[in-house]
């Protein structure tokens, strides 16, 4: 046990208890129990990024994307799992709080936030991601804290949430927004891990730009009704982020190679879009976009997360020659944290994975539900439960592996086996909370065969709670 951070009761607060508890120490465990088998074609480290907090100034005003970030990790090799950790990412408070040494690094605009969003891993660095301006961290194979990184001095302002590596080129391309520029920055990272390409897109309003979309010739940018809230961000623990009714909502496509005066905005419906599926061309002109898509969102006045309108994945095509985008949904169920083939980013994909969420999405009916006992009473948990869903775009149909329905369940990262050609030949990898240990466990499903009986459960000592983002690491 590395360090031990204070517990914090808030009965008000419904994202600071049950799943969305914090766990108080840092714990490491080797040589961890199996159900099932583990895939050998697994060698690597199965990562996860979510909000962790410490010491709460104000928890009845605590907002769940505001917590110091923590990071959850499994190395699998040879059929076994040989390690879990748990690691707070050490910005200065956080490295004050656990008793340790403050980190040295660069920053932007004096920001110092532990990441907790995203966790990838770029040319040969580990990194914790987060949106808004502050950078990100880098972290060591075992997941302690190295410090902020800032790409070999190559970036030139903060970074972004969410990337994507282009699986021809190998680059890395983020958006990254900050409450302090009039401008988003469209980013292009090289192999070699410095930033070489920056365009400055002018948007006025100070949006919030959780994830972008990539195709093989453009990149797209969503400018929605969710703006920076000055008055909101007065409060240490608030969002301050809000809904703006007024706001006229664009998406943006920019040529890859494009100046910022190339951009053309396309008129929306009003929707706020956390995360894309996967963006391609069709080769004529349409360009055609699976996201999951809220009718709005940070709307209500007293928020602790993104508790409204439920997502529901969709399909937008995008047809340049006429300047419009079409909308046609996919699935009416409330579903979030989709993913692709890696393989698929930016060209055309059959199919797609995501999360079936309570009907109030990944915050919202989830933070409304008391879960950690089995001998709870929700009723209403045991009609809707959640599950992984795979879909076939092609054929609109799905297919779903649901959990306990006591329990839950996080992002799933597809991982393809390494001579397969299938764009499903792989296993899909998540943490699920089992509610009859009281943890979790990390479950393998084959994505071929998505109902059947989990590949391998492997139990690890404690809960990793609700969180938002990760990635399989392979080990060359």
């Amino acid at each position: 046990m590395a360090g031990q951070g204070r517990r914090t009761e808030t009965p008000g607060n419904p994202y600071l208890r049950g799943l969305f508890e914090p766990v108080r120490e840092e714990v490491s465990a080797r040589d961890l129990a199996v159900s099932g088998r583990i895939p050998e074609g697994l060698d690597g480290r199965f990562l996860r990024n979510g909000p962790n907090p410490l010491n709460i100034e104000d928890p009845a005003a605590y907002h769940w994307f505001n917590g110091p970030g923590m990071v959850h990790g499994v190395r699998l090799r040879d059929g076994r799992a040989e390690w879990y950790r748990n690691r707070w990412v050490r910005n200065d408070a956080t490295a004050a709080a656990l008793g340790d040494k403050p980190v040295h690094g660069p920053r932007h605009l004096d920001m110092d936030f532990a990441p907790n969003t995203h966790i990838l891993n770029f040319a040969g660095r580990c990194l914790a991601t987060v949106e808004g301006g502050p950078l990100p961290y880098e972290l060591d194979g075992d997941l302690a804290t190295i410090g902020p990184y800032d790409f070999q001095g190559t970036l030139p302002g903060g970074f972004a949430a969410h990337t994507k590596v282009d699986p021809v080129s190998g680059e890395l391309h983020a958006v990254a927004y900050c409450w302090a520029y009039p401008y988003v920055q469209y980013l292009v990272v090289g192999s070699d891990g410095r930033v070489r390409r920056r365009v400055d897109v002018p948007v006025e309003g100070r949006p919030m730009m959780h994830d972008f979309s990539l195709t093989a010739s453009y990149v797209l940018l969503y400018d929605l009704p969710v703006v920076f809230d000055p008055a909101a961000a007065s409060s240490p623990s608030a969002l301050p982020y809000v809904w703006d009714p007024e706001r006229r909502p664009r998406l943006g496509v920019l040529p890859r190679e494009g100046r910022a005066e190339d951009i053309r905005w396309l008129e929306i419906e009003p929707c706020f879009v956390f995360h894309p599926m996967n963006a391609y061309e069709d080769g004529s002109g349409l360009l055609t976009v699976h996201l999951v898509r809220y009718d709005r969102l940070f709307a209500a006045p007293d928020r602790h997360g993104p508790d409204e309108t439920p997502p529901r994945l969709v399909r937008w095509s995008v047809d340049l020659a006429a300047g419009t985008v079409r909308e046609d949904g996919v699935d009416e169920r409330a579903v979030e944290f989709p993913r692709v083939d890696p393989r698929r980013e930016s060209g055309a994909h059959r199919y797609g994975y995501g999360v079936l969420e309570p009907e109030g999405g990944y915050g919202g009916d989830r933070a409304r539900r008391h879960l950690l006992s089995p001998t709870t009473p929700a009723p209403e948990v045991t009609q809707v439960g959640v599950g992984i869903v795979k879909f076939d775009l092609e054929r609109g149909r799905s297919d779903l592996h649901r959990f306990h329905p006591r329990g839950d369940v996080g992002e799933a990262v597809f991982v393809p086996r390494a001579d397969g050609r299938a764009e499903d030949d792989g296993w899909l990898l998540t943490y699920a909370f089992d509610p009859d240990r009281g943890a979790t466990d990390l479950v393998v499903l084959a994505a071929q065969d998505l109902s059947g009986e989990p590949v391998a459960r492997v139990h690890l000592p404690v809960r990793v709670p609700v969180g938002f983002h990760g990635n399989w690491v392979p080990e060359a």
